[in-house]
C-alpha cells in the first residue's frame, strides 16, 4: 500500500500565522521603541494656528462726561425746594428760590433815592442857567466898564460851581442806578435755575434752609448733564501705559450686572500721574455708549483694554522661548542664503515688497538687489567673517541679524547702533529700486523697513529626524501664554521647550 500523506492541520495553520504576527509586531515595536528614545529626551510642543489676544486689566468708576455743580451766588433762606434726587430737568428749569424780600427792598430804596437825585439834578441846573445868564450879563456890562471886576469873577465863580454841581449830581444817579442793577442782579439770582439738561445726582438743601454764600458759593445741587454717554476713568499701571492707544476697544463688567459685558472705547490717556505707595499709574478715559440707561453713575468696573488682537497667526508657547540647550551659545539658523541669520530678515522684506503693488519694472530692480544681498550674505558665510558684534566701525554685514541668539537683546544702545548701521546699509544696497518707487510706496517701505529692522528675533529649535535645529524667527504680540511667531516655521511644526532627565 502507498503511504497515506497527511495533510496539515488547522493547528499548525494558526501556529504559524500565530508566529509571523508576533514577528511583525515585535519589529514594529522595536522601530517605535528607537522613536520613541529618540523623541523621548526632549519636551516638545507644537506650531499652533489661532488668535492671540493682548489686554490690560484695569479697575475704574463710572461717571457722567459732564457734571455740573449748581451753587447759590447769594446769601439768604430757601423757601422752595423743586426738584429731588435723580429729576429730569432741562435748561432755565427753576429748581430752587431764596426769599427774595431783602432785595425787593433794597431795589425800592435805590429806586427812591434815584428819583431824589434827578430832583437834585433839576435844582442843580436850575441853579446852573441862573448862574450862566448872571455871569453874561456881568460879563456884557464889564466890558462896558459899568461894573467891577471883582463883582465879574464872583458871577464865573457861581458859573462854574453850579456846573460841577450838575455833573456831580448826574454822578450819584448813574451811581445809584449801577447799585439798582446790582440789586436786581441779586434779585433774579434768588431763584435757582439750571443751566444744563440733565438728571439731578444729589440735593444738599430742604425748605428754610438758609444759605450762606459770604466766602464761596455753597454746592446746592450737582446735576448730570448727560447719562446716555459716560466715561469711566481707569488707572493703569506705568508698566503698561505705553501700549495704551486712543480708539483702542475696552471690554468691562460692573458688580451690579454680573452677567453683562459692556464695551467703551479710549478716549483720552492722560499725562497726570498718580504715585500711590510707590505705585504710578496714569488715567485713562474710556467713553462708554449708555443709551439704555442700565448703567449707573458712580459704579466700579473692572476692564480690560485690547491693545492687540491677532487673528489666524502661527503661535507657539513661551517656554519654547525660554529654552536654550546646554552647553553654551548654539549659533544661529543657517539662512537660505548662507549668513547668519540673513534669511528671515530677507524673508520679512519680500514680504514688504509683496504689499507694494510693484509694477514689473519695479519688481525686477527689487529681485535684482535682494539677490544681490544673498550673494554678499553667502559670500561673507563662506569666508567666515566674524560676528556682527565684532565688525567694529564696519558694521554688521548685510542681514546679520543684531539680537543674539534665544533674543537676548544685549546692551541697548550697542543694539540701537547696529540697527541703525543695518538700516542705512540696506538704504544703500536697495537705493535703485527705492528710486524707482512712488510717494505712497515709499513712505510704506520706509516704514515697513524700520519696523521690520526693530523687531525681536529669537532663536527656536524644531525637532528634525530626533534632533533639534535652530529656527530663527520674529515675535509679535503675546498673551502670556503664547507668543505669535513669523518666519520659516509651519503649523505642526514640533518645537523643544526643554530636555529630559535620562533615564
Amino acid at each position: 500500500m502507498p503511504p497515506v500523506r497527511r495533510r496539515p492541520s488547522k493547528a499548525m495553520f494558526v501556529v504559524v500565522a500565530i508566529g509571523l504576527l508576533a514577528l511583525v509586531a515585535g519589529a514594529a515595536w522595536w522601530r517605535g521603541a528607537r522613536s520613541e528614545a529618540a523623541e523621548s529626551a526632549w519636551r516638545t510642543v507644537q506650531v499652533e494656528r489661532g488668535d492671540i489676544r493682548v489686554a490690560i486689566s484695569a479697575t475704574g468708576t463710572l461717571s457722567a462726561i459732564s457734571t455740573v455743580t449748581v451753587g447759590s451766588q447769594i446769601s439768604g433762606q430757601v423757601t422752595d425746594v423743586l426738584v429731588d434726587f435723580n429729576s429730569q430737568v432741562n435748561q432755565g428749569d427753576v429748581l430752587a428760590r431764596i426769599d427774595p424780600r431783602t432785595y425787593e427792598a433794597q431795589i425800592e430804596q435805590g429806586a427812591a433815592q434815584i428819583a431824589g437825585a434827578r430832583a437834585s439834578l433839576s435844582q442843580a441846573e436850575a441853579a446852573l442857567r441862573n448862574a450862566e445868564l448872571d455871569y453874561r450879563r456881568k460879563s456884557d456890562l464889564g466890558d462896558q466898564q459899568l461894573v467891577a471886576r471883582a463883582d465879574i469873577d464872583l458871577a464865573r465863580a457861581a458859573y462854574d460851581q453850579a456846573r460841577a454841581q450838575v455833573t456831580s449830581t448826574r454822578a450819584q444817579i448813574r451811581q445809584q442806578t449801577a447799585s439798582t442793577e446790582s440789586t436786581q442782579i441779586n434779585l433774579e439770582r434768588t431763584v435757582i435755575r439750571s443751566p444744563v439738561d440733565g438728571v439731578v445726582l444729589t440735593r444738599t438743601i430742604e425748605p428754610g434752609q438758609t444759605v450762606a454764600a459770604s466766602l464761596q458759593a455753597p454746592e446746592l445741587f450737582t446735576i448730570a448733564e448727560d447719562l446716555s454717554q459716560m466715561k469711566i476713568e481707569l488707572a493703569v499701571d506705568e508698566a503698561d501705559i505705553g501700549q495704551v492707544r486712543q480708539g483702542q476697544t475696552v471690554a468691562f463688567t460692573a458688580d451690579a450686572f454680573p452677567d453683562r459685558q459692556f464695551r467703551g472705547v479710549v478716549a483720552q490717556v492722560r499725562l497726570a500721574a498718580t504715585t500711590t505707595n510707590n505705585v504710578v499709574t496714569y488715567p485713562v478715559v474710556v467713553s462708554v455708549d449708555n443709551g439704555d440707561g442700565t448703567l449707573l453713575p458712580g459704579l466700579t468696573v473692572n476692564a480690560e483694554i485690547e491693545v492687540s488682537n491677532r487673528a489666524d497667526v502661527l503661535k507657539v508657547s513661551n517656554a519654547a522661548l525660554r529654552y536654550k540647550p546646554v552647553g553654551g551659545d548654539v549659533a544661529p539658523a543657517p539662512s537660505a542664503s548662507g549668513g547668519r541669520g540673513g534669511g528671515a530678515l530677507l524673508a520679512d522684506l519680500e514680504q514688504v515688497a509683496a504689499g507694494l503693488d510693484l509694477t514689473p519694472e519695479q519688481r525686477a530692480a527689487f529681485d535684482a538687489a535682494l539677490a544681490a544681498q544673498r550673494e554678499r550674505a553667502g559670500a561673507r558665510a563662506g569666508t567666515g567673517a566674524a560676528p556682527a558684534g565684532a565688525r567694529g566701525a564696519g558694521g554688521p554685514p548685510p542681514g546679520a541679524m543684531a539680537m543674539r541668539p534665544g533674543g537676548g537683546g544685549g546692551d541697548a544702545g550697542m543694539q540701537a547702533q547696529l540697527r541703525q548701521r543695518m538700516r542705512e546699509r540696506l538704504q544703500e544696497q536697495f537705493a535703485g529700486f527705492t528710486r524707482l518707487l512712488d510717494e505712497g510706496q515709499r513712505q510704506r517701505w520706509d516704514a515697513a523697513l524700520a519696523t521690520t529692522l526693530g523687531a525681536t528675533r529669537a532663536t527656536l529649535y524644531r525637532l528634525v529626524d530626533g534632533r533639534p535645529e535652530p529656527v530663527q524667527v520674529r515675535i509679535g504680540a503675546s498673551d502670556g501664554t503664547s507668543t505669535e511667531v513669523r518666519g520659516t516655521l509651519t503649523e505642526g511644526d514640533v518645537i523643544v521647550t526643554g530636555e529630559r532627565a535620562p533615564r
